[in-house]
């Protein structure tokens, strides 16, 4: 039943429960302290009494003469002072331990119990439980007239005059206390209403629980997610962001420039780039980021990152613009086929035979001779196929794509993958440009493999403005009008990661015409980029 109660009410009986124990313990621990301060009160109370008596001649020489008259006189005088002092009894002790005066005259001339501690010429406090009950002590030395110790004065106050002080106190106590436990109780109530409204009304197993989906959600989805404070420090990334960005140190409670170099993805993490779904490419993946301000009550509290892996996507993407623009290409052939069949069909039903064979010989050398000509220079059969392929793609868009004579291309050394993502992804922009130009429009291609792998292609394009000579290669960056549901600026960008990643170098130059020259090791490169 207690675990299932209203998270205030628990908090509120908690609170006030600890209020009374704590309450309960200082009352207790304040009561012995001033009772104790009372009863040391007492002692130097009682310890006057007995310095001043222990100082009167009168006494001094009674005790030091020993006769019957001097014991009455110490008697009558202990009983005047005690009376007047308020003390509860005034004994007189000589040296040996008999007493000169007492409350109780019986006592008078008996020893007493315990040793005369005085005669060592210092005064002493103490608690006494002697025969009138227990009291605050004190005793005084008693001295001769040569200053010798001969006695002692032993003076007390009863432990019932103490009690009787202390109750007068013990009002003002609880009044004091009981108005500590109230403001305590009010402060709780305070305190369970903003708590309540702090969780939103929401109870204990309820915020667990909440606590626990936010937990599963965040680390099983397949998006990545970072949440800043104000200043720009990591509250929180789930383990999908940690695997889009390997190679960070991201921890909670970092700086997001802590975290990564200067770059578009910093500047995209901060804020610095707006915008939403904002393009960018780490050394694996391609990436969607979103950044989302939060705040409340117009108080700026932090942002919502969200990184989503668009590596296969358009991956996909460029596969279906290649699947597309072939398929273009193909439906073009076939006209071209179909005229040249009607062509060929008109001669032969004209009679005219050997103008048909002709024909037919020259058609066939003309589309034989492109494909073995790309072969011969190009050796590894994936380029070969991608060359013939975006050459038919560039035909259909009335560009002129061709490789120059010189160019040669052995299999030994080459890193296939990453030739074809350059050599395609060049291909395609200097098509683009192309095709946008007055004509005649067209692109060369020249691959070459000596000491290095050179690939260069030019085109007729209008080229890139100087003023954005310095920023072709970075993430999003392109000239190209906006499609819909499409990402523009990652061809370049990917081209110099992977120039980057294979340690060589990719330059480009707008004089005569526009021309991207790459240089690349020959060497294996395993693991590079695909998309």
């Amino acid at each position: 039943m207690w675990r299932r109660g209203k998270l205030s009410n628990r908090i509120l009986a908690s609170v006030v429960a600890i209020l009374i124990a704590t309450t309960a313990v200082g009352f207790l621990l304040d009561t012995y302290s001033r009772r104790s301060d009372l009863l040391y009160q007492y002692q130097l109370r009682a310890l006057a009494v007995a310095q001043s008596f222990a100082a009167i001649p009168a006494i001094r020489e009674a005790l030091y003469r020993h006769d019957a008259a001097d014991r009455r006189l110490i008697q009558s005088l202990a009983q005047e002072v005690r009376r007047q002092t308020g003390a509860s009894y005034i004994v007189v002790i000589d040296r040996h331990g008999i007493r000169f005066s007492h409350p109780d005259p019986s006592l008078i001339g008996k020893r007493v119990s315990e040793p005369v501690v005085a005669l060592d010429g210092r005064s002493h406090l103490s608690v006494d439980h002697g025969n009138l009950g227990v009291s605050a002590n004190a005793r005084a030395p008693l001295r001769a007239p040569d200053g010798r110790p001969i006695g002692e004065v032993s003076a007390g106050i009863l432990e019932g005059a103490i009690s009787k002080q202390y109750a007068h106190e013990v009002p003002q106590l609880l009044l004091y206390f009981a108005a500590a436990l109230g403001i305590g109780v009010i402060a709780s109530l305070l305190l369970t209403r903003s708590l309540k409204r702090s969780t939103f009304g929401l109870e204990l197993h309820e915020i667990a629980a909440l606590v626990q989906e936010r937990e599963a959600m965040l680390h099983n989805i397949r998006e990545g997610v970072i949440t800043l404070d104000r200043e720009e420090r990591i509250t929180l990334i789930n383990d999908e962001a940690r695997r889009l960005l390997p190679g960070h140190e991201i921890a909670v409670g970092r700086r997001i420039h802590e975290c990564f170099d200067t770059g578009r993805l910093r500047d995209l993490l901060l804020g610095a780039i707006t915008g939403q779904d904002q393009v960018v490419l780490t050394d694996d993946q391609v990436l969607v980021v979103n950044r989302m301000p939060v705040s409340r009550d117009g108080r700026p509290l932090g942002a919502v990152i969200t990184l989503r892996d668009r590596t296969e996507l358009e991956a996909l993407l460029r596969e279906l613009d290649s699947v597309d623009a072939l398929t273009d290409a193909l439906r073009a052939q076939q006209h071209e086929f179909s005229n040249r069949m009607h062509t060929l069909a008109g001669l032969i039903e004209l009679g005219d035979h050997s103008a048909a064979a002709s024909y037919a010989l020259d058609v066939s050398r003309a589309t034989g001779g492109l494909a073995e000509s790309i072969r011969a220079q190009i050796e590894p059969p994936e380029i070969a196929a991608m060359v013939l392929a975006k050459t038919t793609v560039a035909a259909e868009r009335g560009v002129e794509l061709t490789l120059t004579e010189d160019s040669r291309l052995p299999s030994a050394g080459v890193d296939v993958t990453a030739v074809l993502t350059i050599v395609g992804n060049l291909i395609d922009n200097a098509i683009d440009a192309a095709a946008a130009a007055p004509p005649p429009a067209w692109v060369a291609l020249r691959l070459l493999a000596e000491r290095e792998i050179r690939i260069e292609v030019s085109d007729s394009g209008s080229g890139v403005l100087p003023a954005l000579s310095q920023l072709i290669f970075n993430d999003g960056f392109t000239t190209k009008p906006a499609v819909p549901d499409r990402h523009r600026g990652i061809g370049l960008a990917l081209v110099h990661r992977l120039v980057r990643r294979g340690g060589g170098t990719i330059e480009f130059s707008h004089a005569d015409v526009t021309l991207f020259t790459v240089l690349l090791p020959l060497a294996d490169h395993a693991g590079a980029l695909q998309t």
